[in-house]
């Protein structure tokens, strides 16, 4: 699992059909100093601002329980409520 921030909302008029009913999400995660931004399905209801847990690959499309070949490839699948680290770990 990867820990991301949500950013922000997508809105596709035209997309695949297994999108349809989908609310995506921009995310973006933070790792060794460099960030990545994506587009993550959301399976839990996220908002904007929030900490999340986001899961990638095929991992994302059993989460939603996707059928292999979904477009689907990042998905929202926690809200973190709290988060404690020891930052001299980081290192």
């Amino acid at each position: 699992m990867i820990i991301a921030k949500v950013l922000g909302n997508v809105w596709a008029t035209k997309k695949d059909p297994k999108l349809e009913g989908r609310k995506l999400l921009v995310v973006r995660t933070t790792s060794n100093g460099n960030s990545e931004t994506l587009v993550a399905a959301d399976a839990i209801g996220a908002g904007i601002g929030e900490d999340v847990l986001v899961v990638k690959g095929s991992v994302a499309r059993n989460a939603l329980g996707e059928e292999p070949g979904s477009p689907i490839d990042a998905v929202v699948v926690g809200i973190i409520d709290s988060l404690e680290v020891d930052k001299k770990l980081l290192k």
